[in-house]
């Protein structure tokens, strides 16, 4: 990260951090995606078991990733301080935490795993693949949740092309990895969907190990020594980042497990409808890596000129990205209405759930226009520390008003299952506003504290 001067500076630094994020969480999430496509290739069961164990994963993932991805602010706001001799500590507990919670993680799944898939009354071989995808998954969550550690401090350093090559070098593992276990090649029998979570996480496990090497042999990161003078495991430390990623993984959560409730309740429908929910899902997720990205990229620049007490550059970062967002939504939504149609092959072959995964695309449209607009300030406001409105934001817009009012829809009208999606873009447009209300307040204080040291 350096200091900007002019718009143009801007415009090309952010340019620089964000390609690298867009590919990288593309990348990531194409790992998924592969899951999910490859698996419909086997069966349309494979495709709704693998669709709802990610649906039960994603949200998992998400949280435990927004509570580490406090790390970049962390780091943004050091290193603007010009204060780099306290990195290594912060990185090398955050690796402590990342391990804690991806055992706390394994104990609560083996736990509730069961009791979560019989109340979904799904067909037993469904839930059979659900299940076993989910239990070989697991294998890779600690290298996972390390890695996502050195990620976000590679990212907060403004060396995001870093994460963005590790991803792609991982990316071409990952379908060989599927297309072995899942179809059945070299001497191993076909699994199906369980063979995709032997994939996934054997890949986990891969790009812990490449990020390793790079944060302990290539510079800039060498110079931090952050695996010299190792330290114990200081809960103090663990507290200050839960301070800050607790909100965040949590507002991550209320979103993201939005989903799985709405899959959750959609289980009493036939598994060709639940199978074309999850197509039109998982292809509109893969869109959403665009705002998120964004978001993400947001996040650095602002902490850093937060950090240095630069408050009007700091702005102008976020007008960029709410420029950029708007963009972002309207692009998104034109993808999705002209490849609605070739979108759904991509899944499945049976004619039934091509037709319904194409209907339910048309309704993805309209929510994800307000993802798109309402995620980049989510990153915005992480750059400046601020996570806890964000948290009451999401629980209220996504739980109390999108969840609800999806349930009435589709039972009370001739909507059903699409209803679901309405009451989710419902949500998400009250909380992109409400997000939108919240920076320019924040904004405004930081304006008049810039104004009171003039």
């Amino acid at each position: 990260m350096y200091e900007t001067t002019t718009l143009r500076e801007k415009l090309k630094l952010f340019a620089v951090i964000l390609v690298p994020i867009l590919i990288t969480q593309i990348g990531i999430y194409l790992m998924n995606f592969f899951d999910t496509v490859m698996s419909g290739r086997a069966s349309a069961a494979d495709l709704a078991g693998v669709a709802i164990g990610s649906s039960l994963w994603v949200p998992v993932l998400t949280a435990i990733n927004g509570i580490l991805l406090a790390i970049t602010p962390i780091i943004a706001h050091i290193t603007g301080a010009k204060a780099n001799h306290l990195v290594p500590k912060k990185i090398q507990q955050s690796i402590y935490l990342s391990i804690a919670l991806g055992i706390i993680v394994m104990i609560l799944g083996g736990i509730v795993l069961d009791p979560i898939l019989r109340l979904m009354d799904l067909e037993s071989e469904v839930q059979h693949i659900a299940k076993y995808y989910l239990i070989t998954l697991g294998i890779g969550i600690i290298p996972l949740f390390i890695y996502s550690s050195l990620r976000n401090f590679i990212d907060a350093l403004g060396q995001t092309r870093i994460s963005m090559m590790t991803i792609l070098i991982s990316l071409p593992i990952n379908l060989f990895f599927n297309y072995i276990f899942i179809f059945g090649k070299l001497g191993i029998p076909a699994l199906g969907g369980i063979g995709a979570g032997i994939a996934t996480a054997l890949t986990y496990w891969v790009v812990c190990l490449i990020s390793l090497s790079i944060v302990h042999k290539l510079q800039p990161f060498r110079e931090y020594k952050i695996f010299s003078n190792w330290t114990k495991p200081q809960f103090k430390s663990w507290l200050e980042q839960l301070k800050i990623g607790a909100p965040i993984g949590f507002a991550m959560f209320f979103e993201t497990s939005i989903f799985s409730a709405v899959t959750i309740l959609m289980s009493v429908y036939t598994t060709y409808t639940i199978a074309a929910h999850q197509a039109a899902m998982n292809f509109a997720s893969l869109l959403y890596m665009i705002p998120l990205s964004v978001g993400m990229a947001l996040t650095i620049p602002i902490g850093f000129e937060i950090g240095a007490n630069r408050y009007k550059e700091a702005r102008t970062y976020a007008y960029i990205g709410i420029s950029g967002s708007i963009f972002i939504a309207i692009l998104n939504g034109s993808v999705l209405y002209f490849l609605r149609e070739p979108v759904a092959t991509l899944y499945n072959t049976n004619p039934v759930v091509i037709e319904l995964t194409t209907q339910f695309i048309i309704f993805a449209i309209f929510y994800q226009l307000a993802d798109a607009f309402g995620a980049p300030i989510q990153g915005a406001l992480r750059g400046y520390k601020d996570v806890n409105i964000t948290l009451i934001i999401a629980l209220v817009s996504y739980w109390l008003i999108g969840l609800p009012s999806g349930w009435l829809l589709a039972n009370y009208t001739s909507l059903e299952a699409f209803g679901y999606w309405v009451g989710i873009t419902v949500g998400l447009s009250t909380g992109a506003i409400a997000l939108l209300w919240r920076l320019f307040v924040l904004q405004n204080r930081y304006k008049k504290k810039e104004t009171a040291t003039q």
